[in-house]
């Protein structure tokens, strides 16, 4: 039975005093949720702010990037053992709005990815399509190569968690139908059984991505293929996110 995770990105949003006050808000409206891993992701500036709220609760807090070096002369870059030093257990990778603004590429990612799990923290790679490839029906294509090129050397990890980010429901309102969302999970399973074995795929936690809010929640999750979600905007105030932790009622 894989366990849900319901992770906030909060992208460049917050500062440390406001990430400490969401947080501390949060945790009472999400501390007797025992079967779903809630995890926050603030920028990098209030890491150690939310680190700090967060002790005592059942609430992770992760990084929205980092580097594939440990360290050396790379300015504005941040390793994974800095942010495994702060005590964060998570770190996000790949994510569209990387892709689109800053060129990350599948060969990118796949190196974030390595540099996370090799420090023993948990990562969640980012995959999606745009609107101009869905509508060119290369939904599976696109999927297929980000998979094989990105993510196939690391399938064997239990520390590794696959987003589905469908590029054109990020912050815009639209969000990828319950069906729609299950075959896309679905297609990314059968792509890592293929590359991995069938254990890595039953193991393997899918999370959906793209204006995931309250009121549509449950439906996304009533997927036997969605383990969870990435959430952006929704997640930037307690009792929303809250609610969205909370989608089991």
């Amino acid at each position: 039975m894989r366990t849900p995770i319901i992770a906030g990105n909060w992208k460049m949003y917050k500062t440390a005093r406001q990430a400490a006050e969401m947080i501390t808000n949060l945790r009472d409206l999400v501390q007797d949720v025992l079967d779903v891993e809630v995890v926050v992701c603030p920028p990098f500036t209030a890491l150690q702010a939310a680190v700090e709220a967060a002790k005592g609760s059942r609430i992770a807090v992760g990084a929205q990037d980092c580097s594939w070096e440990k360290e050396g002369a790379f300015t504005g870059e941040v390793a994974v053992p800095m942010i495994a030093d702060l005590g964060c257990s998570h770190v996000i990778v790949g994510h569209s709005e990387r892709r689109q603004y800053f060129g990350e590429t599948d060969a990118t990612v796949g190196k974030k990815v390595g540099a996370v799990l090799a420090q023993g923290l948990s990562c969640i790679a980012c995959v999606g399509e745009t609107l101009a490839e869905r509508e060119a029906g290369q939904t599976l294509a696109i999927l297929e190569r980000q998979v094989k090129d990105g993510l196939a050397r690391h399938l064997a990890s239990a520390k590794l968690v696959v987003a589905y980010e469908p590029v054109w429901a990020i912050g815009t309102g639209r969000t990828a139908t319950p069906a729609q969302a299950q075959e896309v999970h679905a297609f990314i399973r059968q792509q890592v059984s293929r590359l991995g074995g069938p254990a890595a795929a039953e193991g393997l936690r899918i999370l959906y991505g793209g204006s995931v809010k309250p009121d549509n929640v449950a439906a996304l999750m009533s997927q036997p293929d969605v383990d969870g979600g990435l959430v952006g905007g929704a997640s930037l105030e307690a009792a929303s996110f809250a609610k969205i932790v909370r989608y089991r009622g």
